[in-house]
């Protein structure tokens, strides 16, 4: 007996599924034959409504095992010091999730300045708070300038992809968003409809009051740690022994964990609230998301850090504290997001397998086990991530790395192992994602400009509270406070007059654009030209009728 895709469902086994839809236990067939026309139609408006509704549990394409198998030996099966495939990630996944992967690799190359001016001043002045003056100095320049040039990186990307000038299209409503159905007045078409105050009310009287409380519980975990960082240096003084040496560490190791643990419940929680709030669309969900999840993740993992600086003032307690949160950080996310998905993944695995194997028939199943494999991989959720991490990274590295110069050095180390993993994360781990085109990395940019920003003041401060300038002023703190907020605010306007004066698009990009558009207007006008002498032809014809009538 041969077994063929009846098992899916399909009447003909010659049929080879792109998309895969998996509906609930208890569809009906005219479910199922009016989903079917819908998606034959030309409006293919039907899923969203299904996924709403819970009578589509969900859909998503098949990966193509033969291209898969090229991109992946292009891309991390061969651990090598390479560029990576771009436009091949672009050609199978889409322009979001290669513009991710570039931002990635163009982030990992400008590390390495910093990483390689950072050895050796860790090597030889670590200890020497006095000279950190310098790096700090370079620390300003640096966190401006990538900024800026990746702009540049990403116009070529994306003009070579055609999504450059990508203009945003009408957004149709999420699939959670719900209301009284109405009439959209824009549209026309019945949808959905909630008022606008009413989800003004669940953010301010809801939503902001829960985010102020999950801010103010941090900031009380903060004060334990710092509790616990008293009694460990207090154990150790008494002592004095190698294993108390040890044990200052562990106060650090803790909170860095903790602070993990905190995000992702946060982020949880920060995912039912504003799918609460009812967006109906899907930008402005991610939008107050990524808001939720900035401050609160920034305030987690630097406000003990400013406290170090700024208020104990500190410095070796500074550079201990950032050495262990960025260290045990990097460590459990290569853990949580890649190595142990990829395990239960090939656990799956094998448990299909042995259930195909089991059944005890010739069964020519290959796509049969494919789509039962598929369909219980975790699904990919977007570059959220992804960014957030690198945007976290970047903190560490532009606002303190100064006191500790190896945070780019293991920022980097981090990041090459990154690369790796991401790639084995979307091609064995999760399904494959719909492909979304992008023109650059949206909202993150102004994230990592912010950033940067607030890394100027930072090392201002820091550069203010040297000994070496504290020398220069030894009666007068005040003229000292006035000169490093005045040298603050020289560096913040030349950072942004910087950004003006590079230019987003590189100079060819700009002539291209300009020639593109001359020959737009060109060709408008020849239609223009053309229409206009065919009007002047048809006239005679036309007076030649009305005087034989």
């Amino acid at each position: 007996m041969k077994v063929t895709l009846s098992a899916l469902d399909t009447s003909e086994s010659s049929f080879t599924p792109l998309v895969v839809i998996e509906f609930a236990q208890d569809v009906k067939e005219e479910t199922k034959e009016w989903l079917k026309n819908r998606i034959i139609a030309p409006k293919k408006d039907g899923v969203r409504r299904l996924l709403t509704s819970g009578i589509v549990i969900q859909v998503f394409p098949l990966h193509d095992n033969e291209a898969l198998k090229k991109l992946e030996d292009t891309w991390y099966t061969r651990f090598a010091l390479k560029y990576q495939p771009v436009d091949s990630i672009r050609g199978y996944f889409g322009e979001t999730i290669a513009l991710y992967f570039g931002f990635l690799e163009y982030f990992t190359f400008a590390l390495i300045p910093m990483a390689v001016i950072g050895l050796p001043y860790y090597l030889f002045v670590w200890e020497d708070y006095d000279k950190y003056v310098i790096f700090a100095s370079f620390n300003l320049i640096w966190s401006t300038l990538i900024l800026e040039v990746w702009k540049r990186g990403c116009a070529n990307m994306t003009y070579r992809w055609g999504t450059l000038l990508m203009k945003r299209k009408f957004e149709e409503p999420r699939p959670g968003f719900h209301g009284v159905l109405g009439i959209n007045s824009i549209t026309g078409k019945e949808e959905p409809l909630y008022p606008s105050y009413k989800r003004q009310l669940r953010i301010y009287l809801v939503s902001l009051p829960f985010v102020c409380l999950c801010l103010y519980f941090s900031l009380y975990v903060m004060m334990i740690y710092f509790d616990l960082e008293v009694w460990a240096l207090g154990l150790h003084e008494n002592s004095g022994s190698e294993w108390t040496s040890v044990l200052l560490y562990v106060p650090s190791i803790i909170y860095a964990i903790v602070i993990e643990i905190m995000n992702r419940l946060y982020r949880y929680a920060a995912e039912f609230l504003t799918s609460w709030e009812n967006h109906r669309l899907e930008s402005a969900y991610q939008n107050h998301l990524i808001l939720k999840v900035l401050v609160f993740n920034f305030l987690n993992c630097f406000a003990s850090l400013f406290y170090i600086a700024f208020v104990l003032k500190d410095m070796k307690l500074l550079r201990q504290s950032l050495a262990t949160l960025l260290i045990t950080s990097q460590i459990l996310n290569q853990i949580v997001e890649s190595l142990l998905p990829y395990w239960l993944q090939r656990k799956h695995g094998v448990r299909v397998k042995r259930k195909v194997q089991a059944l005890k028939v010739d069964i020519d199943a290959t796509l049969y086990e494919q789509v039962i494999l598929e369909k219980e991989m975790g699904t990919y959720l977007g570059t959220f991530d992804d960014y957030l991490e690198l945007f976290l990274q970047f903190g560490y590295v532009s606002l303190f790395s100064c006191v500790y110069p190896l945070a780019a050095a293991f920022a980097v180390l981090n990041n090459f192992t990154e690369v790796n993993s991401d790639a084995l994360k979307m091609c064995r781990v999760f399904k494959r994602p719909f492909s979304e085109p992008s023109a650059s990395i949206g909202v993150w940019q102004l994230a990592f400009e912010t950033m940067s920003v607030i890394s100027v003041v930072t090392n201002c401060a820091l550069i203010g509270m040297s000994p070496q300038v504290n020398a220069i002023f030894p009666e007068s703190k005040a003229d000292l406070i006035l000169i490093v907020v005045a040298v603050e605010h020289a560096l913040l306007a030349l950072k942004f007059i910087l950004a003006f004066a590079i230019p987003d698009k590189p100079r060819h990009i700009q002539m291209k654009l300009a020639r593109l558009e001359f020959e737009s207007l060109e060709a408008l006008k020849q239609q223009q030209m053309k229409l206009v002498t065919e009007n002047l032809k048809e006239e005679p014809k036309e007076s030649g009728k009305e005087k034989a009538t």
